[in-house]
């Protein structure tokens, strides 16, 4: 048999040349119809929902604010509000993310506005204006508003400001965990002895999901009170913050 003659026996029939040219063709779309809802999945995740997050919580922010310059009831604690939208401003520079609204709880239901959120469960955290304890928060690191995404930029020795109605509070960080487990509830303890603190204090802790774009551990950030400042009619910044 000759070469031509033998190629041509090899050959798949015309009709099976064109089908599987038709199923390569439905594959391909299929694979390029899926990365493009991937993609928009992910600019879902990482970008629209920070925009529709921040609006959120830019809007709730100008709420206290305005509610701020009401007189408080005289049964108010120090520092707190007759509202459950939030009870102060979370300043930390070295983020460089502006003010961060705090609410009480740590649910995704709260976090997912843009917001930080201070613990109520498994460890009930202090409030700045408590005698002593452990205001622990935390906030997304990724999507959300991701309001803790430059956690990794703050060090020791920086500032993290916490403002309410009456009063700045400002706290200097002084020791970071860079990943430990989810489930490490020690870190949020009223003595948070993995910071090296050994006797209680006024501390604040900063808590997030690491590495990026993940949630497998959580990134750590403690500071400790130095000193209270009272706001005053012009609300003129601290020093940290100016």
């Amino acid at each position: 048999m000759s070469r031509a003659r033998r190629r041509r026996a090899a050959a798949p029939p015309a009709g099976s040349r064109s089908v599987l040219a038709g199923f390569l063709s439905l594959l391909g779309e299929l694979l390029i119809t899926a990365g493009l809802v991937l993609g928009l999945f992910v600019a879902y995740s990482l970008w629209w929902t920070n925009v529709l997050a921040d609006r959120e919580a830019s809007a709730r922010g100008d709420e206290i604010r305005q509610q701020w310059q009401t007189q408080a009831p005289p049964s108010a604690a120090p520092g707190a509000l007759d509202t459950q939208d939030g009870i102060g401003f979370l300043h930390v520079p070295a983020m460089k993310n502006g003010e961060v609204l705090v609410k009480p709880g740590t649910d995704p239901d709260v976090l997912d506005d843009g917001v930080a959120g201070y613990y109520t469960q498994p460890v009930k955290s202090a409030l700045p204006w408590d005698d002593k304890g452990n205001f622990s928060l935390a906030a997304h690191r990724d999507g959300h508003g991701a309001k803790f995404h430059n956690i990794d930029k703050v060090k020791n020795g920086d500032s993290i400001v916490f403002e309410t109605k009456d009063t700045w509070y400002v706290y200097k960080v002084f020791a970071e965990l860079r990943q430990t487990s989810k489930y490490n509830v020690d870190v949020i303890n009223p003595l948070p002895k993995e910071s090296g603190k050994a006797t209680p204090g006024r501390y604040v802790t900063l808590t997030t999901c690491t590495p990026v774009y993940t949630s497998k551990y959580r990134y750590v950030v403690w500071g400790e009170l130095v000193r209270t400042e009272k706001v005053d009619a012009k609300r003129t910044l601290p020093a940290e913050l100016r």
